[in-house]
């Protein structure tokens, strides 16, 4: 039985993952009525259409689980935060899956749902990007570019599509010069990217910020410097392992607000979609959300 009376609405992007996570609802449903957690199934026609979803799950009482990649879940934060009373669940549907990587939950979706029955409820940070909310790690310059080309890549290339993007993004790129003030602290230098990251993991698994706390109130802004195409390529396979931070090129600091512009335009992105245009302001919002996560200190 479910450690305390949970209902659950289990708010589905039938697309996510080119079809994964309507490919594991059935095992995922039939998982929840053996561990005696009462639910109801809604599939989503846009994120727009989840995120209201999620609200009239929160005032019915129920948890809002996302089954999903980051995208979706990314927008039932938006959604729930700061809503008292709002819990979301997560299990993952999706190509990269990284929040479930970075806080913990089981990265196979019958596995996740023991944490929808017997999980804790955790007061969970979230980014702010000129109002728009994510939960995992918000990027620009060469990831503007690598994003936009994973997003347009075939879903059969699964996770890949990152590596993809990134490869065909590296081909065309030209450094850019980045100006951000990290609480207060202004710097500017030609690079790759800038990365403002509440979670440790993006793009599949690539540990970009193997600090970042989602409990600690505070971005890790992550900065890759200039360096040859072929260095950087080199390099590329480290951030697998989060033991990219230890090149010279990157720089990792950590602040609450961090304003950012370049010399040309730039898409952000965050939880693998586009939140917002250059310049932006990025924020960190202390305890914003609670979410279901495993048993256990994290």
């Amino acid at each position: 039985m479910p450690s305390v009376d949970r209902r659950v609405a289990l708010i589905v992007n039938p697309s996510s993952g080119g079809g994964r996570a309507l490919k594991a609802l059935p095992r995922v449903e039939a998982r929840l009525r053996e561990l005696g957690v009462p639910f109801r199934t809604e599939p989503t026609r846009s994120l727009e259409h989840g995120a209201e979803l999620a609200r009239a799950a929160a005032q019915a009482g129920e948890v809002a689980v996302a089954l999903s990649g980051d995208g979706l879940v990314g927008a039932l934060a938006g959604a729930l935060r700061g809503v008292d009373g709002a819990v979301l669940g997560v299990v993952p549907g999706g190509r990269g899956n990284d929040f479930c990587r970075s806080s913990g939950i089981p990265q196979d979706p019958v596995a996740a749902c023991d944490v929808l029955a017997h999980g804790v409820e955790r007061d969970l940070d979230v980014g702010d990007v000129d109002g728009r909310t994510f939960i995992g790690i918000a990027s620009l310059g060469f990831d503007s570019d690598a994003n936009r080309i994973a997003n347009e890549a075939p879903a059969r290339l699964g996770n890949l599509v990152y590596v993809y993007g990134a490869l065909r993004a590296l081909a065309a790129w030209k450094p850019a010069r980045f100006t951000i003030e990290v609480d207060g602290a202004t710097r500017t230098f030609s690079g790759w990217s800038v990365a403002a990251a509440n979670a440790s993991a993006y793009g599949g698994g690539m540990f970009l910020a193997p600090g970042a706390s989602l409990r600690d109130g505070l971005l890790d802004v992550v900065t890759t410097a200039d360096i040859p195409k072929r260095r950087f390529a080199a390099s590329l396979p480290k951030v697998f392992k989060g033991t990219h931070v230890d090149e010279p090129s990157v720089d990792v600091v950590r602040g609450r607000e961090i304003r950012i512009s370049a010399d040309r335009p730039f898409t952000v992105y965050a939880d693998g979609d586009p939140i917002g245009e250059l310049p932006v302001v990025v924020r960190a919002v202390p305890a914003a959300l609670k979410v279901l996560l495993p048993e256990g200190p994290r």
